[in-house]
């Protein structure tokens, strides 16, 4: 009888690289130094929403609303090896979700937006809803691998470690949230994560003490779900009529 012994081998777990992000300090360094330059906004909005890069550069300004202070991830743009751009729907379900925005977030795309406005006027193209918000000068979506080189030249330039690249923001914006306490269900849907087991895969162990935080609440609840029982069942005694 032949055995197939590469069967009973089990294959080695993948280690998970550990995610480069940037703290509050380098986020101001990084964001300052972009101020000046033509892709400000984009890398403003990847540190302030978490979006990928095919997210980002596949966003049209019908996609977002400037009033109600959010944007809608309807699809994605890729650069094909060909160089043909692919424009399709995201991949998942959770994909496709509705970001909000800050205020600040807001005021940032107004001004890049009236910038644009500007620029299209001088070559007789009006900004319409399908436009994309992150173009070249013509209208012509960006090169996905421009926009990443980009993103290192200014990481080098500020002294940033190595370990630093665009989707690090995507890192950064989560790790971030998660630190604050904010609910990793809304960090999920932000992030666009195909479920919440995904997030907390990849982010709980950059909150530290989370299972100590856990057990302490468990405890809490039902050291005030007794508290209350026993001060109901206080309050049912002193209320019963007396024997005489």
């Amino acid at each position: 009888m032949i055995r197939n012994v590469a069967k009973s081998v089990k294959p080695p777990k993948p280690v998970n690289k550990e995610m480069g992000t940037l703290n509050e300090d380098g986020i101001a360094l990084l964001l300052e130094a972009a101020r000046a330059g033509r892709y400000y906004c984009l890398f403003y909005l990847a540190t302030y929403t978490g979006m990928r890069r095919s997210e980002l550069l596949g966003l049209r300004w019908k996609d977002v609303d400037l009033h109600l202070g959010s944007l809608s991830v309807v699809q994605t743009l890729h650069r094909l090896a060909n160089q043909v751009t692919d424009i399709e729907e995201p991949k998942t379900p959770k994909s496709r979700r509705r970001i909000a925005l800050g205020n600040e977030t807001v005021l940032t795309l107004r001004e890049h937006r009236e910038h644009q406005e500007a620029l299209r006027e001088t070559l007789g193209k009006p900004l319409i809803g399908d436009d994309l918000v992150f173009s070249n000068r013509d209208g012509f979506p960006l090169s996905p691998s421009t926009v990443s080189h980009a993103f290192l030249d200014l990481r080098r330039k500020v002294g940033l470690e190595e370990g630093i690249h665009l989707h690090s923001m995507r890192h950064t914006h989560a790790t971030l949230l998660m630190k604050g306490g904010e609910n990793p269900k809304t960090v999920q849907e932000r992030l666009g994560h195909s479920s919440i087991a995904v997030t907390m895969d990849v982010y709980s162990h950059v909150v530290p003490g989370i299972q100590e935080l856990a057990a302490m609440n468990f405890e809490e609840g039902l050291r005030r779900n007794r508290t209350a029982k026993h001060t109901e069942e206080v309050v049912n005694n002193v209320d019963q009529p007396q024997e005489v």
